[in-house]
């Protein structure tokens, strides 16, 4: 194709190649077949993201207390602000809050600014929510955060062990190299996860820990190895040290068999041929994610797998290593500038020689000589004063924060916010200044994925209104604030040459992060920079093996790290008897600012909903369908109820994305536990204990409508992008007729006036519609008794269709039934191509005994594969139907 740019996806850690093509006033997009990341794949999110790139709801201007301001008087007040706010408190007195969103060269400049020139380190990121433990870990084993692993290795392995982790889901097009790689060469795949996900469908095995025994288990699977003589004690000797505590504390932990699979609440057979097949296949790599690091332990789990792979030596080889895959696209690049607090930059720390080394390199004497504080620490330091002036980057901290109250809280009570971001959210509200940032395909930079890989992130569409680049906003705010010097930047080019000189400056292989080989790059060297893994030193080829014979710490040598097994940090109890998860869903990105405005990534999961294990259900007298109340100590959120076999008893899992703009209560971080690691600072949000309880709805009811609204007075709502415009879930607590009253008031004025409706008082329900002046379908307003409302697959299809209404469509508004029954999909399986699950079993049951049967059949699962483990489910569901 002509006049496509070659880019990367703004979503995962994997960091597909993305071709980009701007025809008209549409964007096609279509995975770029040479990036070596993902071959030509692209998952649901990739494969729509041509579809997100409306300016509907884009901040296009600067605003003042809400009030649109040139860039001039809005960059004059913060850099006013932040300078009498540190005249008079201090430097610590400020901070930024940043995001894994931002590109390398971004993070750079805000970086240098706050922890070079204003002198503080109260600059952290929202990858402190996802990978800080993994740092953490790295550093505590290796000296340095370093990722071993390839994705290769995945390809290369005999068998991939997945700890907390859903990569079918999360990190999809990894997932099907996977898959792939086990087709072609038999690959064993092992789950560790309390829930059965869409991932432990395709394992060979599947191990349902109790939450929080992540320690147990591997402390375990390190005293089979040992009793086994499956170590290596040469490579143990010359390469490692700490082994004898680690291995003692180990067999003090999970002193016998039976002690691993009671904690870890598994079948011994399950358990033993896990211990089996690690211990006899060579070729072995443990990828683990947020399973593992949002815990209060996430650290000490982290260096239980570690201390596997360096106690067989199985590291720096081919198919093997222990992999940390990252959830944000930039979370490794926000690592090497030192986006985290505890961080310096280019993978520095706050040692006496590497602050002498950095403040000479910047010339900034002023350099913070302190670590900052972490992401829960730094709102509570905004909630209690500590903290008077933030600038908040690309992030939703209102919504993803744990405890979400006391950071609205916080956000509410600091004298001074200033938030950069592409569209409106729940945390812009409390900006005082707001400033219109650069897009995905307007933004130019760099970004690394989870295997170290360096890639260009390209713009290809013009900025719109005023928007800037935030390496560009930020270095005006610099210059204001009198570092002028320090910043010239005039290009992305600039800055990256900068970073990758800082990483080689006075590194004679003491750190492995070095880019000193592509810090001279010419403009048009970088503008036509193809994706390369670091390191890339001057005096050695690119990428490579990393730790396969020589760790960066003093001796040369990485250290296995003795830890023990602890439980959550604030475990069920009879108040709150029910341990909830909370993660990711397959087609929807953080609190789904772009996701969100896709209406075919809305079909997999319209609403929010709580999956609460059968027992507890059973015992509750809760049903599918019920809208439940989830409290925990922290706070509540609604959400519908789906009772599930995938989770053992006393669990419950509640998706991480809705936020304000989408449901009324329905925030996974409003009840999450703000407890955090000790070493990381990560928050323990894979674990709260909460109750769930029936909420008293006395109505329900639907809106469709082209209106972009806030309903308020309500039990609850949620809604969902449709074709033609919103369709929103509506519940009440008021009798049926108080709740007619309520949901009336949410038409316009003139609506009302013109309302096709029907009411039956006697059965608490209620129609309207109202139609435009040509006669479309512009609005309609079911209400009626929970669980009666009729279907609405043909209204859905009246607002997308944008047709005027015959005869026959008016008077079956009023009737509530469609005039001709069109055919229910039912609930959306396969996002990319509109297949829903009545469409896949019908394939099941006329003989589709594959999922790649059901393809030919459906198309389902033939785009991007994140749909095929669904599907499996499905067909297996049918052949368990069959047999009873």
């Amino acid at each position: 194709m002509s006049g496509e740019v070659r880019t990367t996806c703004p979503y995962c850690g994997v960091g597909c190649g993305v071709l980009a093509r701007v025809e008209g006033d549409r964007v096609h997009v279509r995975g770029d077949p040479d990036h070596p990341s993902n071959f030509g794949r692209l998952c649901s999110k990739g494969s729509a993201l041509g579809e997100t790139m409306a300016l509907d709801g884009r901040l296009l201007h600067p605003e003042i207390k809400g009030q649109r301001a040139s860039w001039d008087a809005a960059l004059d007040l913060v850099a006013h602000r932040f300078t009498e706010t540190i005249a008079q408190h201090g430097p610590d007195s400020v901070g930024f809050y940043v995001s894994g969103q931002l590109l390398t060269e971004d993070y750079y400049v805000a970086n240098k600014l706050l922890k070079g020139f204003i002198g503080t380190a109260n600059i952290d990121t929202n990858s402190r929510l996802c990978m800080a433990s993994s740092v953490a870990g790295h550093k505590r084993a290796f000296g340095e955060d370093i990722v071993p692993s390839t994705y290769e290795d995945l390809e290369q392995a005999d068998l991939v062990v997945l700890v907390g982790s859903n990569l079918a889901w999360c990190h999809p097009v990894l997932h099907q190299r996977l898959l792939a790689a086990r087709a072609t060469r038999g690959t064993r795949i092992v789950v560790v996860d309390p829930r059965r996900s869409a991932t432990a469908e395709d394992a060979d095995l599947h191990l349902a820990i109790r939450p929080g025994t992540d320690v147990l288990l591997f402390n375990g699977l390190l005293a089979h190895l040992a009793a086994q003589g499956a170590t290596e004690p040469d490579w143990i000797a010359r390469h490692t040290t700490g082994f004898d505590a680690t291995l003692a504390l180990a067999q003090a932990d999970a002193s016998d068999r039976a002690r691993v699979f009671k904690g870890c609440d598994v079948h011994p057979a399950d358990l033993a041929r896990f211990y089996d097949w690690f211990a006899k296949t060579d070729r072995a790599v443990t990828v683990y994610s947020q399973g593992v690091n949002q815990s209060a332990h996430g650290t000490d789990k982290v260096n239980a797998i570690l201390n596997c792979h360096l106690a067989t030596g199985r590291i720096g080889r081919e198919g093997t290593g222990p992999f940390s895959i990252t959830g944000q696209p930039n979370a490794m690049g926000g690592r090497e500038v030192g986006g985290l607090a505890n961080q310096l930059a280019a993978h520095m720390g706050f040692l006496q020689p590497e602050l002498d080394r950095v403040s000479r390199f910047w010339n900034a004497p002023g350099l913070s000589q302190k670590p900052g504080l972490k992401a829960v620490d730094f709102f509570e330091a905004a909630r209690t004063g500590q903290i008077k002036a933030l600038w908040i980057m690309g992030t939703n901290p209102a919504v993803s924060m744990p405890d979400a109250g006391k950071v609205r809280e916080a956000l509410s009570r600091c004298p001074f916010v200033v938030v950069s971001d592409i569209t409106r959210t729940d945390t812009t509200r409390y900006a005082d200044v707001l400033l219109p940032a650069a897009a995905w395909g307007e933004k130019d930079g760099t970004v690394t994925n989870s295997e170290r890989r360096i890639s260009r992130q390209r713009a290809f569409l013009p900025l719109p209104g005023e928007a800037r680049p935030d390496w560009h906003i930020i270095t005006d705010v610099a210059c204001r604030l009198g570092h002028a010097d320090a910043f010239p930047y005039r290009t992305r080019a600039e800055i990256f040459r900068e970073h990758a000189a800082l990483s080689a400056f006075e590194n004679d292989g003491e750190r492995l992060f070095d880019l000193g080989s592509v810090s001279d790059l010419s403009d048009a060297a970088y503008e036509s920079l193809a994706p390369l893994q670091w390191p890339v030193r001057r005096d050695a080829a690119a990428g490579g093996r990393l730790l396969a014979d020589h760790f960066p710490t003093p001796d040369g040598r990485a250290r296995l790290v003795a830890v023990r097994q602890e439980g959550p940090a604030r475990p069920v109890d009879r108040d709150y008897p029910v341990s909830l998860n909370s993660g990711r869903l397959r087609d929807q990105w953080h609190t789904m600012t772009r996701t969100g405005h896709v209406p075919r990534l809305m079909t997999h999961a319209p609403e929010p909903v709580l999956d609460l294990a059968r027992r507890e259900a059973q015992e509750q007298d809760l049903r599918d369908g019920d809208l439940v109340r989830v409290e925990s100590p922290y706070g509540e959120a609604l959400a519908r109820l789906r009772v599930s076999d995938a989770l053992r008893p006393g669990e419950a899992f509640l998706p991480m994305h809705w936020s304000g703009l989408f449901a009324a209560r329905a925030s996974a971080g409003s009840v999450s536990n703000p407890a955090t690691d000790a070493l990381s600072g990560q928050p323990e949000l894979k674990h709260v204990s909460v109750r769930v309880t029936k909420a008293p709805v006395r109505w329900a009811g639907l809106l469709l409508t082209h209106r972009d609204i806030r309903p308020t007075g309500l039990l609850h709502w949620s809604r969902a992008r449709v074709e033609g415009g919103w369709a929103y879930e509506l519940a009440g607590a008021e009798p049926p007729k108080e709740g007619v009253m309520l949901a009336r008031a949410l038409l316009p004025s003139a609506a009302r006036d013109g309302l096709i409706d029907y009411a039956d008082r006697r059965a608490g329900t209620w129609r309207a519609a109202a139609l435009d002046a040509e006669g479309r379908l512009a609005e309609a307003l079911l209400v009626a008794p929970p669980g009666q409302l009729p279907d609405r697959t043909w209204l859905l299809a009246l607002l997308a269709g944008g047709q005027p209404l015959s005869p026959l469509d008016r008077r079956a508004l009023l009737s509530g039934r469609a005039p001709v029954p069109l055919p229910d999909r039912g609930r959306i399986v396969c996002a990319c191509l509109g297949v829903g699950v009545n469409d896949i079993a019908g394939a099941v049951r006329n003989g589709a005994a594959t999922v790649e049967a059901v393809g030919l059949a459906t198309r389902a699962g033939t785009n991007c594969g994140s749909c095929r483990s669904e599907i499996r489910e499905l067909i297996h569901a049918h052949r368990r139907l069959a047999a009873e």
